[in-house]
């Protein structure tokens, strides 16, 4: 049978409210009283009731985190960073996953609220910035992906134009003219940043030519079919952009299977330097940024929007890798 915490206090010799404020942290006690208590908390096996103390007090030590999806690597990365640092500070997350689909995404929304969580983690949420920044006004809310700051609103983006300009400048010095961009889905706001990094790199200039630009899904079959539908479409390339790591190593199966070496014949640069990237034949050549410390931030954004503080948004720097899978074209 579950031990109550009345039971606690009669052994410990000491009002269950004390009890109570001792496991909130928030008791005036002398440290031995404090001792004695958990010493008989952990004798008893006492557990608490997080539900009664929800109730009572307004708060579940929970955190909601709306991600897409958890198998992705990407944001199984920016997961473990969130778990780590809601952890460190006493806090249960909750995962559920939209899907890339609002409908979904606002199902996910309506079951965290009724679990009471304290405080929602968007993760590249589809909802609008109207929608969002009506949620906040209900509930503190850190987003990913958005520029939206309000009293209990912030958010965390990475300097995707800068971070694709210098993929596509690297490409540029290296001789290439003709680059192909694998774009992600154009109604996220990061794809479409990452496209227009592209073309602000280009610039007015004859390299720029929209065959050249395929949409795509951001995963590797997304890759895949797009690199094929650029070689069956018969357009010339060099190199090939994706706006992310996965759809890199799609279009490197794809030119694999066409016969097609890389560097060699085509070079590929990817966008997010996911942990496998640095080990795919050849070394993928990337944009750097850490999914870790994007969910590590949002946790910390989170617990100061929970304790009242203001926070605004937060722009993440990008860092360019050059590996193995870029080399100057054959023609250079």
């Amino acid at each position: 049978m579950s031990v109550k915490l009345s039971a606690v206090a009669k052994e410990a010799g000491v009002s269950p409210s004390t009890v109570s404020r001792i496991l909130n942290g928030t008791a005036r006690v002398t440290p031995a009283k404090v001792k004695k208590v958990r010493e008989v908390i952990e004798r008893l096996g006492f557990r608490p009731d997080h539900a009664a103390r929800a109730l009572a007090g307004g708060k579940t030590n929970t955190v909601g985190v709306v991600t897409q999806f958890i198998d992705s690597p990407f944001y199984g990365e920016v997961l473990r960073g969130i778990e780590i640092e809601l952890r460190a500070q006493k806090y249960v997350p909750l995962f559920v996953s939209g899907h890339w689909d609002e409908d979904e995404e606002r199902a996910c929304i309506d079951l965290l609220s009724d679990r009471k969580v304290d405080g929602i983690i968007a993760l590249s949420s589809c909802l609008s910035d109207a929608k969002l920044s009506a949620l906040s006004e209900k509930i503190p809310l850190v987003v990913t992906g958005r520029r939206l700051q309000g009293p209990a609103l912030a958010s965390l983006d990475y300097d995707n134009i800068g971070g694709a300009k210098s993929a596509v400048q690297h490409l540029l010095d290296l001789g290439h003219k003709r680059i192909a961009f694998i774009s992600g889905p154009t109604n996220h706001s990061d794809a479409r940043e990452r496209l227009g990094g592209y073309m602000a790199a280009l610039g007015p200039s004859a390299h720029r030519d929209p065959r050249l630009i395929i949409d795509a899904d951001y995963q590797e079959e997304g890759g895949h079919q797009a690199t094929l539908q650029l070689l069956d479409s018969g357009v010339e390339f060099t190199a090939i952009l994706a706006a992310n790591d996965q759809m890199a190593i799609g279009a490197r199966l794809a030119l694999h299977e066409r016969g097609i070496r890389v560097p060699e014949d085509v070079s590929v640069v990817g966008f997010d330097d996911l942990y496998f990237s640095r080990y795919t034949i050849p070394p993928l050549t990337t944009v750097h940024h850490s999914a870790h410390d994007l969910g590590r931030l949002s946790s910390l954004a989170l617990l100061r929007l929970m304790a009242g503080e203001a926070v605004g948004h937060q722009l993440l720097p990008t860092q360019f890798m050059a590996r193995m899978s870029t080399a100057a074209p054959k023609s250079c």
